[in-house]
């Protein structure tokens, strides 16, 4: 393995603990050796001030690497499959439903290459994981991670082993496998996955996205927050709802926006910060609740797989955040995330996964409690595509007509159809 040479270009400088701010060179590791705090990419603030500009963003790709000089890698050339850019769409028939007036979806179900943000995350980190010479990617992962790790570990011609719990949903167990790359079903829960992957991390010296290449990875949840700013003409939201899982989502979109706040890219703007958990893994919405300021771990037990991780690594930090933004954080239970799916299906043509399901779920609670100001522009993000979690939703959206080929049956069918309720439905041979 050899490690990259720092480019002059370059406008990453270090890694830097969030605790204790202790600095160390920009390589493969991911904890503080004092401490044991989290550490994070830090940049020259002054020269991106300089250098980059709205004109020279909009010239660039049309995928998360227009941000380039706010990603954490080196090279020039980086692994682009056309990640980012996805749809900032004006939901208007959802906000009328709610009862609110400017809402928005960032639809990152339609994100590339596997339909889901994590393709964001992954494209950073393995771009940065060449750099350090890594020849083998792995992760642990709940499922949309493998898919992006496994899809474009493919396409960069990397060696790839990814690790995810025994009982994930089988569209993402395909999602992964139609790869090629080596899949570890563990049978536990993704905390048990994870922990697992941290000794495998010492032993075998390959490259874990979100563990000792995690400082990289995570940065790539921020161009979530350059894109809104840039689709809304470059102003910032006045309020936003994102699922929590690890809450490193959570806290990156937080600093995309402060960063283009920093370097005069935007406006200053205080945004509430909101966040979604599932009932039955809640560890972040269950310390708002009580008003503490640490997280306890609990067991997950819910059909929203993705965010089901029961030891955020960034829960206090996502807390700290909403808190200080004046937001909020609040989990719904998993009738309610279905009914989230369907909800936003119904209104807006787009199908999220559970994550999705969760958050939309949670957008509605927080409104029918009053705490988002009808007249807020409101940014939620829906961060995975529903065709990998069919399973959640069957048995909840009806069933086809099944008719003969016949024009009669035909119009017996539909004049049943308009007699019935959607929820009513049954498979019926008219």
């Amino acid at each position: 393995m050899t490690q990259a040479t720092q480019s002059t270009t370059a406008t990453f400088k270090a890694l830097k603990c969030k605790e204790c701010g202790t600095e160390y060179e920009p390589k493969a590791t991911h904890v503080c050796e004092f401490c044991f705090g989290p550490l994070e990419v830090t940049y020259d603030y002054d020269a991106l001030r300089r250098t980059v500009t709205r004109e020279s963003i909009q010239k660039g790709p049309n995928s998360i690497w227009r941000y380039r000089p706010f990603l954490p890698v080196v090279t020039e050339t980086p692994i682009d499959v056309g990640t980012g850019m996805t749809p900032l769409v004006k939901a208007n028939r959802l906000a009328r439903r709610l009862g609110i007036k400017n809402l928005y979806i960032k639809n990152d179900a339609v994100n590339m290459p596997t339909l889901s943000f994590k393709d964001r995350v992954v494209s950073v980190a393995l771009t940065r994981a060449q750099e350090l010479g890594f020849t083998t990617v792995s992760c642990a992962s709940t499922g949309n991670l493998a898919n992006s790790t496994a899809a474009i570990a493919a396409h960069a011609g990397l060696d790839c082993c990814v690790f995810i719990p025994a009982d994930l949903e089988a569209g993402k167990v395909l999602g992964t496998l139609i790869y090629g790359p080596t899949v570890m079903a563990v049978q536990g829960n993704y905390d048990q996955v994870n922990r697992l992957c941290c000794e495998v991390a010492n032993t075998q010296g390959w490259g874990f996205v979100n563990i000792n290449l995690r400082p990289y990875y995570s940065e790539g949840s921020k161009t979530l927050g350059y894109e809104v700013a840039e689709q809304l003409g470059w102003q910032l939201p006045d309020h936003i709802v994102a699922p929590l899982a690890s809450g490193s989502l959570f806290t990156k979109i937080y600093k995309g926006f402060q960063e283009f706040i920093k370097v005069g890219l935007v406006d200053e703007k205080s945004v509430r910060f909101s966040g979604a958990q599932a009932e039955g893994c809640s560890p972040i919405a269950q310390a708002y609740r009580d008003g503490r300021d640490f997280v306890t771990p609990v067991k997950p037990n819910t059909i929203a797989k993705s965010i089901a991780i029961g030891n955020p690594a960034d829960g206090v930090y996502a807390l700290e955040i909403a808190k200080k933004t004046n937001g909020s954080i609040e989990s719904v239970n998993d009738a309610e995330i279905v009914d989230g799916i369907k909800l936003l299906a119904e209104t807006e043509g787009i199908f999220t996964e559970t994550a999705g399901g969760t958050t939309v779920a949670v957008l509605k609670k927080l409104v029918e409690a009053g705490k988002i100001d009808p007249s807020e522009t409101t940014v939620v993000y829906i961060t995975g595509n529903g065709l990998k979690t069919q399973e959640a939703v069957q048995g909840y959206i009806g069933e086809p007509l099944t008719i003969e080929a016949k024009l009669d049956s035909f119009e017996r069918a539909l004049e049943r159809s308009r007699t019935l309720e959607r929820l009513d439905w049954q498979q019926v041979l008219v």
